[in-house]
């Protein structure tokens, strides 16, 4: 190379780092424990403390004790399995998912949660890759998961918990919850026909065997349903004589009992009492 090139190499090589994009600084989980992970940005937004406290949810003491030995271990930097909430809706998965972290948290400063949409799973294995390594721990929640697309999707997620030839993240729990325990559309052999249905749903079902911890909730009986609704009322200070059978004519207006059914009932009752709730 002559010596009159090299100016000129020089000058071109500057220019093309002026060019190139700016390194992407690492992500800051300061100041909140809740994030929302923006895979198009990139970005972790930070969402404001979960404040159901865990004791309001009833009916669901087994699982609750099962998932919060889980996520207690992994907050103390010990083997811990990825977790799968599955049952019919309104039956408090992710508030107890949620609620369960707050009380773990508590006591562990850095733990973490960030919150994923269920249609941006194929982003899973960048994201559990820009996660690896840091000091905090991280429980990555995905709310009603299911593969409606087919095994795309399915196929990223194994990966992500997978992780390659590196394994997955030591600092990472997954936890999804779902109504479905084999994370299928019902309508799948149908939409898809027969053969690749089944190629799907093997390929879906193998994912939902890398959670170590299935728990599932069963539907709520009248009597689970009427000790929610008391003890919601008995909580916010809301008095009225004929709590039980009001609580239980909101149920057959809602076509059934459930969690959610039941708080949305206390929702109604407290704005006709005047109460705010939190």
């Amino acid at each position: 190379m002559t010596d009159d090139l090299v100016p000129i190499l020089t000058r071109i090589a500057e220019a093309l780092e002026r060019l190139a994009p700016p390194a992407a600084s690492p992500p800051s989980f300061d100041g909140a424990r809740l994030f929302r992970h923006d895979p198009a940005a990139g970005a972790f937004l930070p969402a404001p403390d979960y404040d159901l406290a865990l004791d309001l949810l009833v009916g669901v003491e087994r699982q609750k004790e099962r998932f919060l030995a889980n996520l207690r271990r992994f907050a103390a930097g010990l083997p811990a399995n990825h977790a799968l909430l599955w049952g019919v809706r309104g039956t408090g998965k992710s508030s107890m998912a949620k609620a369960a972290f707050m009380a773990v948290c508590a006591d562990h400063p850095d733990l973490k949660l960030v919150e994923v949409d269920r249609d941006a799973v194929a982003a899973l294995p960048g994201l559990f890759d820009q996660l690896r390594g840091r000091q905090e721990r991280f429980v990555v929640l995905c709310d009603d998961l299911s593969f409606e697309e087919g095994a795309a999707a399915a196929k990223a997620l194994k990966s992500a918990l997978e992780g390659g030839v590196a394994g997955p993240p030591a600092n990472l729990l997954f936890v999804a919850t779902s109504n479905r325990r084999h994370l299928m559309p019902r309508d799948h052999a149908e939409t898809r026909g027969a053969l690749n249905a089944a190629e799907d749903a093997e390929e879906e079902v193998s994912v939902s065997d890398r959670f170590g911890l299935w728990v599932g909730f069963p539907p709520m009986d009248q009597a689970t349903y009427l000790d929610a609704i008391r003890g919601y009322a008995a909580r916010f200070g809301l008095a009225v004589e004929d709590l039980d059978r009001r609580a239980l004519q909101w149920a057959q207006l809602r076509g059934g009992r459930s969690g959610r059914v039941a708080w949305q009932f206390i929702r109604d009752l407290a704005g006709e009492l005047g109460v705010a709730l939190p």
